[in-house]
């Protein structure tokens, strides 16, 4: 097996360092996503020294079990998940809640249409985006951001917390509407000006 390079793709870079335990096979992979898992952190723990911590103690994991990745999912999805179970995990044991996602959600039944475009969670500026996701519970912001930021399917993110799919589609449901308010609370002239340019094009649109 080749030395480790920054050409080779993931995969091929897992495999070297499962052959040879080379550390610069392990530090490519900390090169190329300690960054985003950082931000992932931050995100969701809202302290730059807890989400150094976070990332350092997801990093020891992942090279720990790194021999368990299973190659049913990119890297990064594998990566991410572990990352966002940690953050929640942590989370719930300092606020010593029994779980993220409510037993409702799972019972849900899956009838009511989400009436919230996905255009208008991917439209979101900088600093709509850091307020929003900041006023958040913990379960929302993981699941937005998986949905959103990573572009994971609803199946994938079942998967990860071991929900349904249609309570992982409520759950996601429930978090825009939350968003929306937080959104409407902070923002609401840029909201405003939302509306109304989709009432000009849809008035453009029946005009044809």
């Amino acid at each position: 097996m080749a030395v480790c390079n920054a050409q080779m793709k993931d995969l091929e870079v897992i495999h070297s360092y499962l052959d040879s335990q080379a550390s610069r096979c392990f530090n490519l992979l900390y090169e190329r996503y300690s960054g985003k898992v950082y931000a992932k952190c931050l995100t969701l723990l809202g302290d730059t020294a807890l989400a150094e911590d976070a990332t350092q103690e997801i990093f020891t994991k992942i090279f720990l079990n790194l021999a368990r990745f299973n190659e049913k999912s990119k890297f990064s999805t594998w990566l991410y998940s572990i990352t966002y179970n940690f953050c929640i995990d942590y989370i719930r044991r300092k606020k010593k809640e029994k779980a993220i996602f409510s037993d409702d959600i799972e019972r849900a039944p899956d009838l009511a249409a989400d009436d919230i475009p996905d255009k208008e969670m991917l439209e979101l500026n900088l600093v709509q985006l850091e307020q929003v996701l900041g006023s958040l519970n913990p379960g929302d912001r993981a699941i937005l951001l998986m949905k959103y930021q990573d572009g994971e399917q609803i199946k994938d993110i079942a998967k990860q917390f071991g929900k349904s799919e249609s309570a992982i589609k409520m759950q996601i449901k429930r978090a825009k509407e939350r968003a929306r308010k937080i959104r409407a609370a902070n923002f609401p002239d840029e909201l405003n000006a939302d509306a109304y340019e989709q009432q000009v094009q849809s008035f453009r649109g029946n005009a044809k």
